[in-house]
């Protein structure tokens, strides 16, 4: 069992200085025994998780995303309307996005590049699903307007990360009435006017 434990801890130390490293210097200045040196283990352990700096790379992805989707979902309930649904949900991505920096900045460096491959970014879509059922039970309503999914993450979500990002440079301060105005443009920017 501590063999086991050992194991788990060494692993998600290399997922853990991935992340704190891309951070810090973006993916093509981390190399393999940064990271390693980072987790406090010999590169050659690495190989023993990770097939290489793609695997590993996209394999980091996977777990924050479903972290981050886990939390983004906790409360939200089917039966919602879709503009409470869209709310809750909304909410607590903004929630995810402000205490969990590290992994927030992760996730926005992770979609604005192509060092994802598109298996890992399909696979991150189906944790989204959803939101994505959501939109679709939304647009069949009428309430919110017909474009495409990626469209609507581009209005309603990643504004997030922007916010997010501005937030952790001392540039803005997202208090609640910052995080009310948010929320009613995303709303505002998927909805179908009346």
């Amino acid at each position: 069992m501590a063999a086991l434990q050992k194991s788990i801890d060494k692993r998600n130390a290399l997922i853990n200085a991935t992340i704190e490293l891309v951070n810090n210097n973006g993916f093509h200045a981390t190399p393999m025994s940064k990271i390693a040196k980072m987790a406090c283990v010999s590169p050659a352990t690495i190989y023993l998780y990770f097939e290489n700096k793609q695997d590993l790379v996209n394999k980091t992805y996977i777990e924050v995303k479903s972290k981050y989707t886990e939390y983004a979902f906790a409360t939200y309930d089917e039966s919602m309307t879709v503009e409470k649904g869209f709310e809750v949900i909304w909410k607590r991505i903004a929630e995810f996005k402000m205490k969990e920096c590290a992994n927030s900045m992760f996730l926005a460096q992770c979609d604005n590049t192509p060092m994802i491959d598109e298996a890992s970014r399909q696979e991150g879509i189906k944790h989204l699903q959803p939101l994505l059922d959501l939109w679709r039970r939304g647009i069949k309503e009428g309430v919110i307007k017909p474009m495409s999914e990626y469209m609507l993450y581009a209005y309603a979500i990643n504004p997030l990360s922007f916010l997010v990002i501005a937030q952790n440079r001392g540039s803005v301060q997202l208090d609640e009435p910052q995080l009310k105005q948010a929320y009613e443009a995303a709303w505002n920017s998927i909805k179908v006017c009346e």
